[in-house]
């Protein structure tokens, strides 16, 4: 059928500059949001009155027919300017003539502000649905570890005793936290712009609550200039995106460190692990370090709208065209890390004595035994510097806190007593720290049995 406008020109398009222009190449899958909205725009003009049942019939026809060239893959993304282009060549030439009038109303400014909410909502829920399994994996492992004793960190320093579950728990929480963000961006998508037109609405009387409902958005816009220029909701998944990724980030850089003969912490399985062609020993961890580095990429698309967007004057303009490559890496690339994530996290081995072993370095328990002072009635402070000249004796000789007798501990302060040693024992102190929140194993499993109710609630 050719471009879809033209007649106020008397030249035609430089090639080069439709090859630069047309979108096709990225917007080609699309394809089945653009059939659906279109299906319920006929519907709506057949209901107000613009196109007769019998026109009605006959293109809703005609998009069964699209539809199916499309799922059997006989449909390739060349010979037009975009999907829209595309769709509306195949539809008169199924449907005829009458093809032509379903464009009456309608824009492909506000089209494709359809098509791409519809895209993003399905592909929200997508993400929720992969973050709902990342995050019963997490639970389902940290279930089995929460006595396994393990250094915490801050500064990458050891610095108090905590469990494994505690740990991969406060990654559950991060992932929750990036499900509930993809829930509420759920809100902004869920809009339809149908009816906007090119930026001012049309003369037509339209049913726009009528196409809402037909395509499950809970509310249709309410400034049709607002409509067709609005990328919030693309930035605002990006942004929640990038935030997941960063998550992932630190999970991996947590797993590659840990895996290194240094921590011994857990082994990864072989089938998400590559090896060196020189190096035969090598066991690298290059699905964590991609996810890792994906992350880069994906910060940098929400960067990137960002800047698509920062100075665009209203309504619609050609570099908002942009927005598709940008969105659709950052799907493709969130979706892959997760799932493949998921499942090396679901196929790790954890080295308990590995771990358990480095809590026993670092004198860990030190703040127990601060604590075990003031509970002796010292303030603080001067706990403080009293742990920490044992400290520095246990550094001198060699020692742990729990190896040391009731006689070296005397030097220090003459309060100390035989209970000292259950105070400073490394599962005692872990067992103490019961404060909602906190590491200890009986705390740590109620709040996997709540975790596991909510769960439940949602099958």
């Amino acid at each position: 059928m050719g471009k879809l406008w033209g007649g106020r020109f008397r030249k035609e398009t430089d090639r080069w500059v439709r090859a630069f222009g047309d979108s096709l190449s990225f917007d080609f899958r699309l394809w089945p949001y653009e059939l659906r909205a279109s299906e319920a725009h006929a519907r709506m003009l057949v209901q107000v009155g613009v196109l007769s049942a019998t026109e009605g019939d006959t293109i809703l026809k005609g998009i069964q027919k699209i539809r199916r060239e499309f799922m059997e893959g006989k449909v390739e993304p060349t010979g037009e300017e975009d999907i829209h282009s595309l769709i509306e060549t195949l539809l008169v030439k199924w449907a005829g003539e009458v093809g032509k009038k379903l464009h009456t109303g309608r824009s492909r400014n506000d089209q494709v502000a359809t098509d791409l909410r519809l895209y993003l909502r399905d592909e929200t829920l997508s993400v929720r649905e992969l973050l709902f399994e990342l995050r019963l994996v997490l639970v389902d492992l940290a279930a089995q570890h929460c006595e396994t004793l393990m250094p915490g960190f801050t500064h990458l320093q050891p610095a108090q005793p905590v469990s494994f579950a505690h740990h991969l728990l406060a990654y559950y929480e991060m992932f929750t936290r990036d499900d509930q963000r993809f829930q509420d961006c759920l809100h902004r998508i869920n809009v339809l712009p149908l009816g906007a037109g090119a930026l001012a609405g049309t003369t037509f009387v339209l049913n726009r609550e009528a196409a809402a409902a037909e395509l499950g958005f809970g509310s249709v816009t309410q400034n049709s200039m607002d409509a067709v220029s609005d990328r919030d909701f693309v930035v605002e998944f990006c942004a929640a995106a990038s935030m997941t990724m960063v998550h992932l980030s630190r999970f991996c850089e947590e797993l590659i460190l840990w895996s290194t003969p240094q921590f011994g912490f857990i082994e990864l399985d072989d089938a998400y692990t590559t090896g060196s062609s020189m190096m035969p020993q090598k066991k690298n961890p290059d699905v964590a370090e991609l996810c890792r580095g994906k992350t880069g990429r994906v910060i940098g698309n929400l960067t990137a709208m960002l800047a698509v967007l920062k100075g665009l004057p209203l309504t619609y303009n050609k570099d908002i065209q942009e927005d598709k490559p940008l969105l659709f890496d950052t799907v493709d690339s969130l979706k892959r890390c997760l799932d493949v994530f998921t499942s090396m996290v679901l196929t790790i081995t954890v080295n308990r004595d590995s771990m358990s072993a480095a809590a026993t370095q670092g004198l860990l328990n030190a703040t127990d035994l601060a604590e075990y002072l003031v509970r002796k009635g010292l303030p603080f402070r001067e706990a403080h510097g009293v742990v920490g000249e044992i400290v520095f004796y246990c550094l001198e000789h060699g020692k742990r806190l729990e190896e040391l007798d009731l006689e070296e501990y005397h030097r220090f302060s003459s309060i100390i007593e035989e209970d000292v040693f259950r105070a400073v024992a490394l599962q005692e102190a872990l067992k103490a720290r019961q404060i909602l929140g906190g590491p200890a194993p009986e705390t740590v499993q109620r709040r996997i049995e709540t975790i596991l109710k909510d769960f439940s609630k949602t099958d």
